[in-house]
């Protein structure tokens, strides 16, 4: 690096922020890609000073395992094939555990780039009286059935461009770069289901509904051909009477929009999918040809709540994208300069509520949980300082080791619990510049501005322990969603992420900010999932199940089963395949 160069780049900026930015007073260290440090505070501003040098290192970890293993193509497994049981699986549990994940990640000499791109594998452990059976199938979606007929990539994924057809001729591959990308209908995220059937589902305009019994493919259904969307995300909430909500944006002539939508319960016949389905409310993004990506919302009683964060996706980098040879992935970046912005929209109305809750920027793929009590919005979620993860997850990166899988973890900010608490009673008498959290033993601010009186800045309130940090944060939350979603709550469970995926397994106690952790040595499990047990009482009486797999033992796969109150492992279900690290599942009850 030149000398120049070097001036340049530590080059000292004097920026003003406005007061709505309330870090804490003297010293704070930002992780915006560079350094920010906050010096002086004036009475209605900020000075920062910024040196932007070189790569932020959130953690100083070495000696990373590598885990390429976990990201291989495997074989699909469409017959159900028996499981060897060690230590006792409750007998009580009757029903499947559905998964979700890519599993495939090359056709012929050609490879996908992202991890997101792999062709959805989808996986059923069946548990009946304490036997359990394994059985997977690739999802017969059309990119999957046009690509295993070339042997090639014929279809664009998130982070891989499929190029032009070698058949046709040169006029015709030179056409084809002004053509629009097409949504895949790779939907290898989560199930979901809607009106008490099962689909598989990206985010996208399409989605699959599917056999749970035998994970046969039964139909492709179009978001599109019922409200006026161009996708939706993989993680819809309900309501207890089996009202569906979920989120997906619409481009139209004046930009983005995102929309909320609801899916009533019932079913006008066999055939029925996403009829009746409606948009609750359209919320303009701060700016319509730069709208924020988001993986999921939240959801309390009254409430659906979307967080517009500043991972931005430039729609004119996506239109253009096979014009410049790019893939989808180059058009999502993260806005450091940005707030995160909390949108509440009331489900009853589908209105819009005018107070607009603000925060420092900040970026998250899942919410806890969400819910309401004396007047306030408890919103609990997984958040990073930092939002480049999601293009950090190229499947080089997964199967990086020595120094280069260090330095790759140790860049990325690690996704932690946090608690904002949102006022929803704001009048006019509402008090300016104090903090309106009155709630006894909660640490949030929630400070109403002088500039308008819809604008609230809101700090948080970690919901963890110094000592969670140590297990590199956690991330794929689960609570015991059918008694606690929405509601008040005590206990959460998630992966600890001490690696690119999870290599442990906590339990989380809200009161004490303590908890409990299933650990053992190059095993990674998968997402928790709670399921209650017989007649409970308390909220943690039912047991944690999670796919474990690892990267150093050939075909040594196995169903973990935890003791969701002592964390102890009650029982496990050897698999005799090869299984790769997933995303997202759910457990499909028979009793």
């Amino acid at each position: 690096m030149t000398i120049r160069k070097y001036i340049f780049k530590v080059f000292i900026n004097f920026i003003y922020v406005s007061k709505k930015y309330w870090f804490k007073p003297d010293y704070e260290f930002l992780p915006i890609n560079q350094i920010l440090y906050i010096t002086q505070k004036k009475k209605n501003a900020f000075w920062i000073f910024t040196a932007a040098a070189q790569k932020t290192y959130f953690t100083e970890v070495h000696g990373l395992p590598n885990i390429s293993p976990l990201v291989r193509s495997v074989e699909e497994t469409p017959e159900p094939i028996p499981t060897t049981v060690k230590g006792t699986i409750p007998s009580w549990i009757h029903g499947s555990l559905l998964r979700n994940g890519p599993g495939k990640f090359e056709f012929g000499n050609q490879h996908y780039n992202h991890w997101f791109d792999g062709m959805a594998l989808m996986h059923r452990f069946q548990i009946v009286d304490g036997h359990v059976t394994y059985r997977s199938r690739f999802l017969r979606s059309d990119s999957y059935k046009q690509n295993s007929e070339r042997n090639r990539i014929m279809v664009s994924e998130f982070g891989t461009l499929a190029l032009a057809d070698p058949c046709k001729n040169f006029f015709q591959r030179f056409l084809s770069r002004f053509e629009m990308i097409k949504p895949t209908d790779n939907a290898s995220v989560n199930f979901v289901k809607y009106k008490g059937d099962y689909y598989v589902s990206t985010e996208t305009n399409y989605i699959h509904r599917v056999d749970p019994d035998t994970l046969e493919s039964k139909q492709k259904v179009d978001w599109s051909k019922f409200i006026a969307v161009n996708g939706a995300t993989a993680h819809p909430h309900f309501d207890p009477d089996g009202t569906a909500y979920n989120m997906g944006n619409s481009y139209r002539n004046k930009g983005a929009f995102y929309n909320i939508i609801r899916v009533p319960p019932e079913r006008d016949g066999p055939e029925d999918t996403l009829e009746g389905a409606k948009i609750l409310c359209s919320i303009a993004p701060r700016d319509k040809s730069k709208p924020s990506y988001y993986h999921s919302f939240g959801m309390s009683e009254n409430y659906v709540v979307f967080i517009e964060q500043p991972i931005k996706m430039d729609l004119f980098k996506i239109v253009t994208g096979r014009l410049r040879g790019k893939s989808l992935n180059e058009g999502v970046f993260w806005d450091p300069n940005q707030e995160t912005t909390f949108h509440l929209i009331d489900k009853h109305t589908g209105k819009e509520m005018p107070v607009k809750y603000h925060a420092k920027a900040l970026s998250t793929f899942h919410q806890i949980n969400a819910f309401e009590q004396d007047g306030f919005l408890m919103l609990d979620m997984c958040c990073s300082d930092d939002g480049q993860a999601i293009n950090n997850f190229l499947i080089q990166n997964l199967r990086q080791s020595g120094e280069a899988l260090d330095e790759m973890y140790n860049t990325m900010s690690r996704p932690l619990p946090r608690r904002f608490v949102l006022p929803l009673n704001i009048t006019s008498e509402t008090p300016l510049e104090q903090n309106l959290n009155t709630r006894p033993d909660s640490t949030p601010s929630s400070l109403l501005e002088h500039v308008s009186l819809s604008q609230v800045f809101c700090t948080f309130e970690d919901l963890h322990g110094e000592d969670l940090k140590d297990y590199g944060g956690l991330e794929f939350p689960h609570i015991n969603y059918a008694r606690y979603n929405t509601k008040p709550y005590r206990y959460y469970y998630g992966c600890g992420f001490r690696h690119l995926v999870g290599d442990s397994l906590i339990k989380m106690d809200l009161e004490s900010k303590k908890f409990k952790v299933w650990q053992q040595p190059d095993l990674y499990p998968s997402e928790p999932v709670f399921i209650p047990s017989p007649n409970a009482e308390e909220e943690d009486d039912g047991v944690i199940l999670s796919v474990i797999i690892t990267p150093v033992k050939d075909k040594s796969t196995f169903l973990l089963v935890l003791d969701a109150k002592t964390f102890e492992e009650l029982g496990r279900a050897e698999v005799p395949v090869n299984i790769p690290y997933g995303f997202h599942g759910v457990f499909n009850s028979s009793a």
